[in-house]
């Protein structure tokens, strides 16, 4: 089963959730793995301490121009639908922080001047945490091809009993990449019109995805109760509430999970997987 953990916005509290669920049910003696998808700002590993055991770097394919064959025509620029590679007076310049990795220059060059060369991009980082096994990306500083270090975090899950992601927040080709092909998506939102505003967005996505989800309300007593009608109005189920708690807050604050400090949550978060599992089977 693979659950993926996203959100309309950042700061609801997605990775307070995938953290908890994964050591819950890694505690009850299941198979678990949690792969951190966030790979802009990764964070699960701040509360799963994990042990790091393996790195592996990930590149994605970039164009290298070879003056000796190119002949200036200028094609690959007008291939290039991100101005990646341009043609000025007869010279080719690439700009690989722009490069999609489509290899549409490649193919169109009539001189066969253009190869590809790896570009480093970030890392995967794989290990083990209370239990379970921790896969995340880092993405380099500066980069903004996201999806591909996402895909390649996504290629590191084993097939284990239950596989928990942590999607990037929002509603673009990063979180698309993260919960694609997943068994079932939590929603998490809160209750603000911030909240409700970019709750709306991602359940159009997941609608358009047309994957099985529902919503989890973070601080589910604070604020005003506008998720709570909208959910009822699209009959959306809402299948975890988490009180604004001050424990959690403190525990969240030093990089402590709320079922080590608070364990009479653990039947929550129990209760969410199963319930989980119960929308899947029927």
């Amino acid at each position: 089963m693979k659950i993926a953990i996203a959100s309309g916005k950042g700061g609801t509290g997605k990775t307070t959730i995938a953290t908890n669920l994964a050591a819950v049910l890694s505690n009850d003696g299941r198979a678990v793995e949690l792969l951190d998808c966030d790979v802009e700002e990764p964070n699960c590993h701040i509360f799963v301490k994990p042990e790091i055991e393996s790195s592996e770097k990930v590149t994605v394919p970039v164009p290298k121009v070879d003056e000796n064959k190119c002949t200036g025509c200028g094609i690959c620029g007008e291939v290039c639908q991100y101005s990646a590679i341009v043609c000025l007076k007869g010279k080719v310049l690439v700009f690989p922080e722009l490069c999609h990795s489509c290899g549409g220059c490649v193919l169109f060059c009539p001189e066969n001047a253009i190869t590809e060369d790896g570009r480093e991009i970030g890392v995967v980082e794989i290990g083990s945490a209370k239990g379970f096994r921790f896969a995340q990306g880092r993405l380099r500083i500066g980069e903004v091809m996201a999806p591909p270090l996402i895909g390649a975090v996504r290629q590191a899950a084993l097939e284990n009993e239950v596989t928990i992601i942590d999607a990037p927040p929002g509603t673009s080709c990063p979180v698309i990449e993260a919960v694609k092909d997943t068994d079932y998506i939590i929603l998490v939102t809160e209750p603000t019109p911030f909240g409700l505003n970019d709750l709306k967005l991602a359940v159009e996505m997941v609608r358009v995805l047309k994957i099985p989800f529902a919503v989890a309300i973070n601080r589910c007593d604070s604020g005003d109760d506008a998720v709570g009608q909208y959910c009822q109005a699209e009959e959306i189920d809402v299948i975890l509430e988490i009180p604004d708690d001050r424990r959690i807050a403190e525990a969240y604050s030093v990089g402590n999970m709320i079922v080590d400090v608070l364990p009479e949550y653990k039947k929550d978060f129990t209760g969410l997987y199963e319930s989980v599992s119960r929308r899947l089977k029927d």
